[in-house]
């Protein structure tokens, strides 16, 4: 049975991005760069929602870069009421309603992980739904203060975890990744 394995980056202070902020805060290096490949060459689902969507497939669906390439060529679904197949993105359907039972018989179809990338109101939806078996976070060192937008948390309910794994990353990110508390489960 696959694990559904939530990805979030993140500012210290949990905003998902900042105004005028560059990609990954700014701070890309080269172990989170092969942190990412390593990521993208494992078997798996990704799911995300359709603001991701849009913007992942605004620039991935056509270009011919290693990391692109990848996404355009895993299976992909999208939770979305609005949008309307066929999508523009190779390799991806959309799922409406049902989202629980659907990612669900995900897990135990494939075999393969699934995995969402940002989304961030997809990924509290599956935390309330008990569906996420690991919430990994990406903390970059910044604080974006007034600049933060998207706070990630924000209208979260209590959720206990436990940590699992923790990484350091080109010395200043550090990746922590958690599972849902026993007692939870």
């Amino acid at each position: 049975m696959g694990k559904l394995f939530a990805d979030l980056f993140i500012s210290l202070d949990g905003f998902a991005s900042g105004i005028d902020e560059a990609a990954y805060f700014g701070c890309f290096g080269p172990e989170l760069g092969n942190w990412v490949q390593q990521q993208l060459n494992m078997s798996q689902v990704i799911l995300m929602g359709r603001v991701t969507y849009e913007a992942l497939a605004r620039f991935s669906a056509s270009a011919t870069d290693e990391v692109s390439t990848r996404m355009s060529a895993l299976p992909k679904a999208v939770c979305s009421n609005t949008l309307q197949e066929p999508l523009a993105w190779k390799n991806t359907r959309v799922i409406r309603g049902g989202v629980a039972e659907e990612i669900r018989a995900l897990k135990q179809q494939s075999g393969n992980h699934l995995r969402t990338i940002g989304s961030i109101r997809v990924v509290k939806c599956f935390m309330e739904l008990g569906l996420v078996d690991r919430l990994r976070l990406m903390v970059f060192p910044v604080i974006l203060g007034k600049t933060g937008k998207e706070p990630i948390f924000a209208d979260y309910p209590r959720v206990a975890l436990e940590l699992v794994n923790q990484e350091a990353l080109d010395r200043r990110l550090v990746l922590l990744e958690y599972r849902p508390a026993a007692s939870a489960r």
